[in-house]
């Protein structure tokens, strides 16, 4: 990740390196490029080892955010399994300069399968996965900056569209995703997709049908039966929502929209 980082063809102005209760090479590794590159800051931190999605990697990330200053215009959250292509940056920074609406961007994901690079298909291409995101100032601050919980990755971008802002993939822009998603999740995180649908006031309809794409897309029937079940679960323990009454309308009319959309595109294809 860091050798993709410093070889940029657009340089970052500022880059803090979390290394949060590693148990490699990682301090090392870190130390070594800050000094190399003056521009590069290592911080470290203790927390719990277990890699639960969700509260962990954003307290991470916020124990960076706080060593910084307020002059940025763009921040990205990197993890440390990506690897990005040299032109990434640059792509980026030309994305968000030719529409002023963009609050969201990033690349595509691939993983590596019997030697090639394929597309991790886990989620739409137009969506900015979680590993690699870049946000403009004004749109993160409107967003309230993100949440400390499992789902944050879609609430940010849910929220940016609900205050007006655009979301926006350069497809061009291969990723390198090392550790493809949910393979070091601890078994007892199994159940926080659902509770993330309930945080997000998603409703039992729109649950179903996530759950049911999710569980296709992996060829497993547990992620469906998991996910109604961390939905259910959640909604018995009466979970505080993440999102506001009406952000939570918002948020599903425009889950609807979107599969209105998908179903007449492949209807229209069959014709």
């Amino acid at each position: 990740m860091l050798d993709s980082l410093v070889c940029q063809t657009l340089l970052p102005k500022k880059v803090i390196i979390v290394n949060d209760n590693s148990s490699d090479k990682t301090e090392i590794i870190s130390q070594a490029f800050s000094k190399k590159y003056r521009w590069i800051k290592t911080i470290t931190i203790r927390s719990s080892a277990i890699h639960i999605p969700g509260s962990k990697v954003i307290n991470a990330f916020y124990k960076g955010l706080d060593s910084l200053d307020d002059e940025y215009d763009i921040i990205c959250k990197f993890d440390a399994d990506i690897i990005l292509p040299p032109n990434y940056l640059e792509n980026i920074a030309a994305l968000f300069n030719s529409n002023s609406k963009i609050g969201v961007a990033g690349g595509l994901a691939y993983i590596e399968k019997d030697g090639e690079w394929i597309y991790e298909t886990i989620s739409s291409k137009n969506h900015v996965r979680g590993p690699f995101k870049a946000y403009k100032k004004k749109c993160f601050e409107a967003i309230g900056g993100l949440k400390k919980s499992i789902g944050w990755d879609n609430i940010d971008t849910l929220l940016a569209q609900y205050y007006g802002w655009v979301i926006a993939t350069d497809k061009s822009l291969m990723v390198k995703h090392l550790k493809p998603t949910g393979n070091t999740y601890h078994k007892n995180s199994k159940y926080l997709r659902g509770e993330a649908l309930y945080k997000m006031r998603m409703g039992m309809s729109l649950t179903f049908l996530s759950a049911l794409k999710s569980a296709f897309n992996k060829r497993k029937t547990s992620i469906f039966i998991n996910t109604v079940f961390g939905y259910l679960k959640a909604k018995k323990q009466n979970m505080t929502p993440l999102v506001t009454i009406d952000q939570g309308h918002f948020i599903r009319n425009l889950r609807w929209k979107g599969i209105k959309k998908s179903l007449s595109s492949r209807f229209s294809f069959l014709n």
